[in-house]
C-alpha cells in the first residue's frame, strides 16, 4: 500500500499535498487528519486556513516527534492517539473535512527497529501501534495456506504459494533481512528501475498485521458519519487494491437510480451521501515527481458530503479484499 522505498531528498514531503489543497479550497473550520504521521498534511491544512486540525494516529511515537513544532499552532492543533476507523468518535462532533493518507509512512520506513522495511534490517515487527501480534509471530505460527492467501489477496503476489512454502521452511524468522532474502530467493532478480522483489510480500504482510483493509472500510464509514453537509473527504492511496476500495465506496455512496421504464421500474435506492467533483483519481504532475518520486504511485480521490443520512457499511459493495474462510481455498 505504500509507495516503493525510493530514497528522496526530504522523506516527509506530503504526497499530492498541493493538488489536495487546491481541490478542497476554501479550507476552513474543523478538519481531521486521520493519519497524522509526520504532520505534513495537518500543517498545510492549518496554513491554508483550517481553524482546527485534529491529528489522529495509532502510533504514539509520531506525537513525540511532533512535540518540537506542534506548540506553534496552539489549540488549533489537537493530537489524539487512536485509529482513523474511530475518527467520528475521536473528533467529538461534526467536522468540515477529513484527510486520509493510507499505508505506512516514510518516517516509519526510516526506523529499522519498526520492521517495515526490506531495505533496513531490523526486528520483524510491522505493527503501526503497540497492540496485536507482530509479523514474526504471525509468520512463525500461521499455516502455509494462510500465508499464501495473505500474499495473494493482500499483495497480488502471483508466486504466493511458492513464497509461503519457502517462509514455512525457513522458520523461525526474526528479522526483515531474513524475510526479504527468503522472498527474493523465490522470484527473478529485479531489473534496473523495478521494485524490490519483496515489495508485494512486505506490503501484504503489513496489511495483515495491521488489518489495514478493515481499518480503511471502517474509516471511510466513520468519515461519512463525521462530515457536515458540504464537508470534504480527501483520500491519498498508493496501492491499486486500496484505491479500488476508495473508488467503489465513493461510487456506491454517490449512486442514484435511473428513471426506469414500463419494462423495468426505477429501483429504490438510498439518497446519495456523497457527490464526486472528480470522477477520476488525481495524480502527481511532473514538478512533484521531480522532487518526490514516491508520488508516482499515488492516487487522490475526493468526495463532498450531502445532507443524506449516513448508511450502514456494505463491505461487499466496496470490493474489500478478504482472506478465504478457513477450510476454503482461493
Amino acid at each position: 500500500m505504500a509507495a516503493p522505498e525510493t530514497p528522496i531528498a526530504d522523506p516527509h514531503i506530503p504526497v499530492l499535498i498541493d493538488p489536495l489543497i487546491r481541490a478542497v479550497e476554501p479550507v476552513a473550520g474543523i478538519w481531521v487528519d486521520g493519519t497524522f504521521g509526520a504532520g505534513g498534511y495537518a500543517r498545510r491544512l492549518l496554513e491554508a486556513g483550517a481553524g482546527t486540525v485534529i491529528g489522529i494516529d495509532r502510533d504514539p511515537q509520531v506525537f513525540d516527534m511532533a512535540a518540537a513544532w506542534a506548540g506553534d499552532y496552539g489549540d488549533r492543533l489537537r493530537l489524539v492517539e487512536g485509529t482513523f476507523s474511530d475518527l467520528d468518535r475521536l473528533a467529538g462532533g461534526p467536522v468540515d473535512g477529513v484527510v486520509l493518507d493510507l499505508g505506512v509512512s516514510s518516517m516509519q520506513l526510516d526506523q529499522a527497529e519498526r520492521g517495515f522495511s526490506f531495505l533496513r534490517d531490523g526486528p520483524l515487527d510491522m505493527r503501526m501501534g503497540a497492540e496485536g501480534p507482530s509479523a514474526a509471530e504471525l509468520l512463525n505460527t500461521a499455516s502455509e495456506a494462510e500465508i499464501a492467501d495473505v500474499l495473494y489477496h493482500y499483495g497480488e503476489e502471483r508466486a504466493s504459494r511458492r513464497i509461503a512454502r519457502a517462509i514455512v521452511a525457513a522458520r523461525p524468522l526474526e528479522t526483515t533481512a531474513q524475510l526479504a532474502e527468503v522472498v527474493a530467493s523465490q522470484l527473478p532478480r529485479a531489473k534496473p528501475g523495478q521494485s524490490h522483489p519483496a515489495t508485494r510480500s512486505f506490503q501484504a504482510i503489513r496489511i495483515w498485521v495491521n488489518d489495514e483493509f478493515g481499518q480503511l472500510a471502517e474509516g471511510l464509514a466513520a468519515a461519512e458519519r463525521a462530515l457536515k453537509p458540504g464537508g470534504k473527504l480527501a483520500v491519498v492511496s498508493f496501492h491499486s487494491l486500496e484505491d479500488r476500495v476508495v473508488k467503489r465506496f465513493l461510487q456506491s455512496r454517490a449512486a442514484t437510480a435511473g428513471g426506469g421504464s414500463r419494462h423495468a421500474p426505477a429501483e429504490a435506492v438510498d439518497a446519495p451521501t456523497f457527490t464526486q467533483p472528480h470522477r477520476r483519481a488525481i495524480g502527481a504532475d511532473e514538478a512533484e515527481l521531480a522532487v518526490n518520486p514516491r508520488a508516482r504511485s499515488a492516487f487522490l480521490r475526493l468526495g463532498i458530503r450531502t445532507e443524506a443520512l449516513a448508511r450502514d457499511l456494505d463491505r461487499d459493495a466496496i470490493a474489500l479484499p478478504r482472506l478465504p474462510q478457513k477450510g476454503g481455498r482461493r
